[in-house]
Order: C-alpha cells, then structure tokens, then sequence
C-alpha cells in the first residue's frame, strides 16, 4: 500500500476565497498571484480554479507559457520581469505582461526592434526597497516607457510592505500618489492585505494571492473571520503507538521527556514532506478530528502527537497537518514561520488530489 501521507486541494474553496476577493474590490480587475507553483497546490490546477479572474501573476516565463498553451487567455503577468533579451521575443509571442523595475531592462527593450509587442507595468519603490524605481525616478522612466516603441499599454505598480501590520500602508501609499498622480495610467497596488482592509488602494487592479488559498494575512484575525476557506488540507495517518513511562524521551535530541505514563503516536509525515523541521513541542494537530499535539522533534520521515487524551486514538488513526480544521495559520505561528512557507514547502513526494 502507499505511503497515506496526502495534499487534498479543494477547488471549490479557491472558487469561493475568489469571490471574497471580488465582494471586497468589486470595481477591480483580479490578478490573481499563483507563483511558486500555486503557492505549492499546483499550477494549472489553481489556474482552473481561479479562471474567473481577469489576470494570472507569477515569476517564471516557462509558467507563463504553459498557461497560454492551457488554453488561458487573461492578462498573464511576470512579477520579476524579464531577465535578458533573449526573453522578449517569446513575451510577444504568447503576449506575456512584464514588470520593469529597474533602467537595465529599459536599456535591454531599446534594443528590441518590434513595435507595439508589450504589455508593461513600472514598478515603483514606494518603501520596501525591494524591486522598483524611486520616486524621483518615475517621471524619466515613464516617459522612456510611454515613447518606447515596444510598448504596447502602460501600469503603474507598487507594493506593500506592511499592509498586514498595525502601520498600514499610508505612508507608502502618499509617496505612490505623488509620484503617479501626473500620470492618467493604470494602477495596482493591493496585496491580499491591503485588498481586505484600504479600499482606496484598490486602483484598477488588485493582486491577491495568500487569501486565495484560505490563509488569513492579518495575525489579528482568521481566515474563518473573513469568509475564506482551506484550499489545501496535508493529512496522514498514526503508524505505530507507543507507551511511555515517566522520565521517557522522545526523538532525535530528546527534546521531550514525558513526566507520566503516556500514550504517544507516529505518524507518517516529516520534513521531508514539507513539516517544519524546527516546529517545537506544542505545535497543534489534528488526531481523529481532535486537537492535540506534537512532541519532540520532527523526523525526515516522521512526527510524534501526544494521545494523552485521545484514548480511542491508535494505528490508522486519521491526522490532520493543517487545513480543513487545523489552521495552516497557527500551524505556523507555532513554528515560528507563516502559512506561505508551509503551503510552499510541499514536496514533491506527497500526493496530491482534488
């Protein structure tokens, strides 16, 4: 039999973490963000899932392609642009958007020779100091851009470093506003964050990504909270049980020692899978539909749940990682990271059904 390690990936959740996103902006266009393999649930399956949205945004050109030769006919957006000339010709060909954040690539388009054949969206460093132009810098590039003979259609773009945190984004927002106000061009700013809570960064496009996939951005509040469900449920099943008496340690380093006699289960998941390697002992699960924890460290192969309190619990008893009842979100609190590393972290040995 198989491994019964398994990612199940509900579409229908990501249908209905779409329609959140429009009751939210409903005068925006969705770009809806599927990089990084769908944040870890699969290219073209979010794709199918998500067709509704007026844009696709992710990093890879190849990804990009095999979405035009799926059949996918919305705007189709690389984040990061392209990287050398040799890219832009197969832009024009399967019509693929680009983020220009910096003069090198300017310089690389003046050297293309077709007219007409972009679509482009200027990035503008509004404070993370991540990727874009500086204020001062936007009015020579978008005159660059708005003459530049390659160009087919311009946007204006940013991106929020603090949308999810008490700080906000206004601060960032007015350095945008003063910057782009001159210029009667498109505009997309909104992460999933700013999406959920500043209307006026809406713009013409919004770019949600995290929400999408039933992970809540705020810390302050759930994914349940804002109407948004788990698109992606990791579970598995206990291998084996174990009793311990007290003074018993558990693991590789013994990072657990039980006071009292107890019950402990294994269960087929580990880091190799994509569960956090350093989640410490506490971080919550789901056992049989019951809440408990896990214990000690975590394996390649496997992880220890405390069934203390689950008498009815042993070999082949159902587990939850996270998802569908099991937040990713406090999944990652625990182990110190955030839903998108987790989501991401899949490997490609787990199995994955819809």
């Amino acid at each position: 039999m198989p491994r019964p390690i398994l990612a199940r990936i509900d579409l229908d959740a990501l249908k209905n973490n779409l329609r959140v996103a429009r009751r939210a902006a409903p005068a925006t266009r969705m770009m809806a963000v599927i990089k990084a393999n769908g944040y870890g649930h699969g290219l073209l399956r979010v794709a199918e899932a998500l067709s509704d949205a007026e844009g696709f945004a992710l990093l890879d050109i190849q990804d990009a392609i095999r979405l035009r030769e799926a059949g996918y006919r919305q705007t189709i957006l690389l984040l990061e642009g392209f990287f050398e000339a040799d890219d832009l010709p197969l832009l024009a060909e399967y019509d693929i958007a680009c983020v220009i954040h910096s003069d090198w690539q300017i310089d690389l388009l003046d050297a293309y020779p077709r007219r007409g054949a972009l679509d482009v969206w200027l990035k503008v460093n509004s404070g993370m100091n991540r990727l874009g132009f500086a204020p001062q810098q936007l009015g020579q590039a978008v005159e660059r851009l708005k003459r530049h003979g390659a160009v087919r259609e311009l946007t204006l773009m940013t991106h929020f470093a603090n949308a999810d945190e008490v700080r906000g984004v206004s601060a960032q927002l007015d350095l945008f506003n003063a910057a782009a106000g001159a210029y009667r061009l498109p505009r997309s700013l909104a992460n999933s964050a700013a999406l959920l809570r500043y209307p006026q960064t809406h713009g013409t496009w919004v770019r949600p990504g995290i929400m999408l996939y039933g992970a809540s951005p705020f810390a302050d509040k759930t994914a349940a909270e804002l109407g948004l469900r788990p698109a992606m449920t990791l579970s598995s099943r206990i291998l084996a049980v174990q009793e311990l008496r007290s003074g018993d340690e558990v693991g590789y380093g013994s990072l657990f020692r039980a006071e009292h006699s107890m019950r402990i289960g294994i269960v087929a998941c580990g880091y190799a899978d994509g569960y956090p390697r350093h989640a410490p002992n506490g971080t919550p699960v789901l056992v049989g539909g019951q809440r408990t924890r896990t214990l000690g460290r975590v394996s390649m192969d496997m992880l220890f749940v405390d069934l203390s309190t689950l008498p009815q619990a042993g070999v082949g008893t159902p587990v939850t990682l996270w998802g569908e009842g099991m937040p990713i979100e406090e999944v990652a609190t625990s182990a110190g990271t955030i839903s998108y590393e987790l989501m991401c972290a899949l490997t490609a040995r787990v199995p994955v059904k819809t």
